[in-house]
């Protein structure tokens, strides 16, 4: 999943028909303090634990947001069709007994049988394919449903069973998307159809079955959760009865109450200086695991300076200003003085570490080994009749990637500004805000980061650079968009990489957006807290029943 998205469905050109792949995922037994028959019952003692972030919550609907700190939520409380069991990247049957291509466009689903929600209704296929049919007519703004580009149509032949029809054949990530932030299962009998549904009726209504149910919530400032003992998915029982989720609006203060113990364990977003004092504390553990984590700017092409839809417009011109962009950024400096190295410099769209990742960015810009070159960057404004300086408008949030976002983008405007080539106004809005203007064309260049959906390359191309794209910054290449069709539904590994390189060489040529930065998972924890390490897994979702105290 991602900080921060919501991209609208595409056109499909790649041919059905393709052969199956022979995937067939079927249930194993659960691990953790799950019964026998795969049911998991909470586990006795323990306690509560309090935890501890920075993150924000936007909406409780599936359907409404697609953002990391909704998704948090979502993890605990919603059951899946498919997810990732502890320690792997890899989907398996969650709340269902099998899953499998019965035919290259036919992905046919088995529910466990006997499903409940904790308010007492069934849960059946038919609340499965309600999911799935409501997020596609929804289609929020801020919402998963494009991941759902490939889904024609959803069919429940009796209780127990769903067959998802598909538009293209042979789809490598259909299993994946089902466990991503488009795939919680809702009750019927508590959503709405056709709208998103408010906070406050799904608590209500009790409508959760995952490892937790919500007993307690207040928006972005308190969520108690109570092991829920209907569970039957393969993440097995939770470990601590009770979870207390505390919400800061400043990560200071985030480090503070793990400090004197207020808090047991901080997840999302200590500063990079504070993790490197708390490593000093006795009394507390730093524990970092995989991140997917990728820091970038976009641009709007409508409104960047000479956008489409500026007097000025002109493509040449606003190439020349995001090539130049490229050529000033100097990542080392950003990982090392503002993040002390818990992030790395990125050169690509693909992290490092996953199939198909390029450095594609690395020889195309700056000194062509990975730093600056305003010598570079001049020539190539000059060349295309741009005067200097140009004026920038540049956002970022000052709430949703951390405290350190200010030094980071005041870093990038003295990169841009240091030989006259750029004048940067620099602005910073609070997230619930900026996630609505930055898709409203209100901003030319603007902050975002990326949190995976799944550990696939095409999460990372998929939603920034088709046509419909959650950016929604206007960028379209229609060879980008065959490319992109192409490798997801390519069963060779070996050509579908190949694919995934051209697609990183043909972005980076038009630069919609310019990665600079891969983090990983930190968690600090106080001492006696195990479980940590199990759930800064692969697949980038921090599981709270992964967890316990004393």
């Amino acid at each position: 999943m991602s900080s921060d998205r919501a991209f609208r469905g595409r056109p499909l050109t790649a041919a059905a028909g393709i052969a199956a792949v022979a995937l067939a995922l079927t249930a194993c037994a659960s691990s953790g303090n799950a019964n026998d028959d795969g049911e998991g019952t909470a586990a006795d003692g323990g306690g509560s634990l309090t935890i501890g972030t920075t993150d924000k919550v936007t909406s409780l609907d599936p359907a409404g947001s697609y953002d990391n700190g909704s998704f948090a939520v979502m993890n605990q409380v919603y059951p899946f069709l498919l997810n990732t069991p502890l320690g792997s990247p890899d989907v398996e049957p969650d709340i269902a007994e099998s899953a499998e291509f019965t035919s290259p466009t036919e992905y046919t689903v088995t529910l466990k049988p006997g499903l409940k929600w904790a308010n007492g209704n069934d849960l059946t296929s038919s609340d499965v394919k309600f999911t799935f049919d409501r997020q596609v007519a929804i289609a929020a703004d801020n919402g998963p449903s494009s991941l759902l580009w490939n889904l024609d149509s959803v069919e429940a032949p009796d209780e127990t069973t769903v067959v998802f029809h598909l538009k293209s054949g042979n789809d490598q990530t259909f299993p994946q998307v089902l466990s991503s932030p488009v795939g919680p299962i809702v009750d019927e009998e508590v959503f709405a159809a056709d709208a998103v549904t408010p906070d406050a009726t799904i608590v209500d209504g009790n409508a959760f079955a995952g490892q937790y149910t919500i007993t307690s919530y207040s928006l972005n400032e308190l969520v108690s959760y109570e092991a829920y003992e209907g569970y039957q998915g393969i993440l097995g029982a939770a470990k601590t009865p009770e979870v207390n989720v505390r919400y800061f609006a400043d990560a200071s203060n985030l480090k503070l109450e793990i400090e004197q113990g207020s808090i047991d364990v901080a997840f999302r977003s200590l500063s990079a200086t504070d993790v490197a004092s708390l490593e000093g504390n006795d009394d507390v553990e730093v524990i970092n695991g995989p991140g997917g984590e990728i820091r970038y700017i976009t641009f709007n092409f409508d409104t960047q300076p000479y956008g489409a839809a500026t007097p000025e417009a002109d493509a040449g011109k606003a190439l020349a200003v995001r090539h130049a962009v490229a050529d000033l950024i100097d990542r080392d400096t950003i990982a090392e003085q503002v993040y002390k190295g818990t992030y790395t410099p990125l050169y690509s769209y693909v992290p490092d570490g996953l199939t198909g990742a390029t450095e594609s960015l690395k020889d195309l810009y700056g000194d062509g080994e990975g730093g600056p070159s305003a010598e570079k960057a001049a020539e190539r404004l000059a060349a295309a009749g741009v005067e200097t300086p140009v004026q920038l408008s540049l956002q970022y949030s000052n709430d949703h990637y951390g405290p350190s976002s200010g030094d980071e983008y005041a870093l990038i405007k003295d990169q841009l500004e240091a030989d006259g080539l750029f004048a940067v106004n620099l602005q910073t809005t609070e997230w619930v805000q900026y996630s609505k203007d930055r898709s409203s064309d209100v901003y030319p260049a603007y902050q975002l980061g990326w949190f995976p959906d799944y550990s696939d390359a095409d999460n990372y191309l998929t939603p920034f650079f088709l046509t419909e794209n959650f950016l929604a910054n206007h960028y379209s290449n229609p060879a980008v968009d065959a490319l992109i069709q192409a490798q997801g539904v390519e069963g060779d590994p070996d050509t579908r990489a190949d694919l995934i390189g051209q697609i990183q060489d043909a972005v980076a040529a038009e630069l919609s957006t310019v990665p600079y930065l891969q983090g990983a998972q930190t968690a600090v924890v106080r001492t006696g807290v195990t479980g940590t390490e199990d759930t800064l897994d692969p697949s980038f979702k921090f599981r709270y029943g992964a967890l316990a105290k004393g």
